[in-house]
């Protein structure tokens, strides 16, 4: 079993670019990015809405409130007074009139009630457009990233497979790419939003009074510092919680498909503490990226109402002294103005530094969906690969050497041979390198030197799938999928008649089961075949091998789970089968290999014998050795056997 901790502590040291990241992820839009500035537009009136609305408020307190209160300002004296002439002289909604009537001061600041009132409308309405154009753009881009990962699912070769596990690439597919969305539908809306407002903000209150403003902005050094400190880690929690959640799914989907191991072995108790170890890694992981975002929020709120304070303390002093500010004068509505500017000012900075945290873990996670993207195949057509021609059956490795992993050779200088038509056996205690030379011949590994010629073609001058279009696999474990029996019979050939399915099946003598099914060749089958035994897993396989007409055959201990009966009627099968055919046969069982044109053993990545069944007894070698372990009651002797 493969170390996941070691896996992802290798992946944490690779080096990330948030700018490449998110200019890769920019391209994903492509024609709808025209949405993405019909957003902006949006976010900008949503941002305008929320600046003139304290502007709104304050003019309310200076042109309508106290101009009406004069008479009793007057009788206060002093800095009522002030505070009254403060307040003409930052009036620019209407002219301060202090003969104002007191009807006519209740019918203006109801006139700019509606007009707030209105612009917290349209402020809706734009922010709701907003996410919906968003949500919808973001949906697109997430469906084809999905498609492209699935792509690659089936574009990447085999060895990546035997390296990587299942569930860690789910949870690229599924849990990345839900965060990416979450990002794309909120949180990327509010942080525009906010960073536009922010921007705005800045302006007005610089052209309204830039001692105000500067006062008003004294904490936003200290809130930025605090936002890219917490952002810096907890993006590197984030990603160690990406890993993590991988590793969660990677031990799910493996003990799901092991259950029926586990519970064999009684090994239940052991794999959930393993599951729970990975669990809390996943846990720990949240939990500190949990805790810098929870900690950057108290951090800025507090700045946030010293900010407040601090306009407020100034602006306050300022006005009882009758006194103005650098040459502002200083009222009361411009007072309340500043306040809400910096309550305003103050909230996107902290909506951004919190979602910022989320649109990290976005970031985090469309990483490691773009490494699994960046992923090169080990095998790949080269320029210029030609199709494949009809298959004649030719077959010959010459002089191949392969290997898994570096200086780990499985296979040392095997070469052999087969004609148009020939039974090609191949023999040899497990662990051999029986399985790689199958492999190689539908190039689902490429070969480290030598060549693999059908035809007298090297196959890696060809493409794979006009080379594997014509090449039939029957592999030990067979693979069904969750669908009916039709559809998997048809699946090498998807254009074959409901008559020609029916007929493969009766070739592979798997009609009659099929027919006592619910609902015969509509059955619906569960997943990798549930409910159905191995041996008829195994018929079904073959006759979809029968039903592709390839014109080479491999077939992998195609009769190792099927009864003496059974296995009888298949070699009778498979003879029509390969009639005309070039096939290579893997077997335990040596009895179905007797009629082979020619049976290769292999040992320890070698051929160590070849020739036909009986020329082999004869010899007394290895393949006798093995043949007398399996046989030893049931064969004469030998010079009998020899002829047999």
């Amino acid at each position: 079993m493969m170390d996941r901790r070691h896996l992802f502590e290798v992946e944490a040291l690779k080096p990330k670019s948030t700018s490449a990241t998110l200019r890769r992820l920019w391209g994903y839009f492509g024609g709808r990015r025209g949405l993405l500035l019909a957003v902006l537009a949006l976010a900008l009136i949503s941002a305008w809405t929320q600046v003139l609305a304290p502007d709104l408020i304050g003019q309310t307190v200076d042109c309508y409130l106290i101009p009406a209160t004069q008479s009793a300002a007057s009788q206060a004296g002093g800095v009522m007074q002030g505070a009254a002439e403060a307040a003409g002289s930052n009036c620019w909604y209407t002219d301060a009139d202090a003969s104002r009537a007191r009807d006519e001061a209740l019918a203006g600041v109801g006139e700019i009630v509606l007009l707030l009132i209105g612009l917290f409308v349209l402020g809706a309405v734009t922010t709701g457009l907003q996410f919906n154009l968003m949500r919808w753009a973001g949906l697109h881009v997430l469906r084809d990233l999905r498609l492209e990962i699935f792509r690659q699912v089936h574009r990447l070769s085999l060895g990546y497979y035997a390296k990587h596990e299942a569930g860690d690439i789910m949870s690229r597919m599924t849990n990345d790419t839900d965060t990416l969305q979450q990002a794309l539908s909120f949180a990327l809306v509010q942080v525009v939003r906010g960073a536009l407002l922010i921007v705005w903000l800045t302006f007005v209150m610089f052209r309204r009074s830039v001692p105000f403003a500067l006062i008003a902005m004294v904490t936003v050094p200290f809130m930025v510092l605090a936002t890219v400190w917490f952002s810096q880690q907890a993006r590197k929690a984030f990603r160690r919680a990406r890993r993590e959640i991988g590793g969660v799914n990677a031990d799910l989907q493996e003990n799901i498909a092991g259950v029926r191991e586990a519970q064999a072995f009684t090994r239940e108790d052991e794999n959930i503490a393993r599951f729970r170890e990975s669990n809390a890694a996943n846990r720990d992981a949240n939990i500190k990226a949990v805790a810098y975002t929870s900690a950057l929020m108290p951090a800025l709120e507090a700045l946030g109402y010293i900010a407040i304070a601090i306009v407020a303390g100034v602006g306050g002093i300022v006005m009882l002294r009758d006194q103005d500010l650098l040459g502002t004068t200083i009222s009361l509505g411009l007072i309340i103005t500043f306040v809400s500017y910096s309550q305003q000012f103050n909230q996107p900075i902290q909506l951004i530094a919190t979602l910022w945290t989320n649109i990290q873990s976005a970031i985090a996670g469309t990483e490691r969906i773009f490494e699994f993207l960046d992923e090169q195949p080990d095998v790949t057509d080269k320029p210029g690969a030609r199709e494949m021609p009809p298959i004649e059956g030719r077959v010959e490795l010459r002089d191949v050497w392969m290997s898994y992993n570096e200086d780990e050779p499985v296979l040392r200088g095997v070469s052999l041979s087969a004609q148009p038509g020939e039974t090609i056996a191949i023999v040899g205690p497990t662990g051999a390198g029986k399985t790689t030379i199958i492999n190689l011949l539908p190039r689902f590994y490429d070969v480290d030197s030598g060549a693999v010629l059908i035809d007298g073609i090297d196959v890696r001058d060809v493409t794979a799938a006009s080379l594997r279009q014509q090449i039939g696999l029957v592999l030990q474990d067979t693979f069904l999928f969750s669908e009916p029996v039709m559809e998997n019979i048809r699946y090498g050939r998807p254009d074959a008649t409901d008559d020609e399915v029916i007929a493969a099946a009766k070739l592979a003598h798997a009609d009659d089961f099929i027919r006592s099914l619910p609902e015969g060749y509509q059955t619906v089958l569960g997943e990798r075949g549930s409910g159905l035994s191995q041996g008829q897993r195994q018929l079904i396989a073959i006759a979809r091998a029968a039903l592709a007409n390839p014109r080479l055959l491999i077939l992998d201990e195609a009769t190792s789970s099927v009864d003496t009966r059974t296995e009888r009627l298949i070699q009778q099968a498979l003879e029509k089968l390969l009639q005309g055919r070039t096939s290579f046969v893997i077997a335990h069982r040596l009895s179905t290999i007797r009629n082979a044109a020619q049976v290769y053993v292999i040992a320890d990545g070698e051929i160590v014998e070849h020739g036909t069944h009986a020329e082999l007894l004869a010899r007394k070698g290895f393949y006798y050795d093995l043949y007398m372990s399996q046989f030893r009651r049931d064969v004469p002797e030998p010079e009998h056997a020899a002829s047999d």
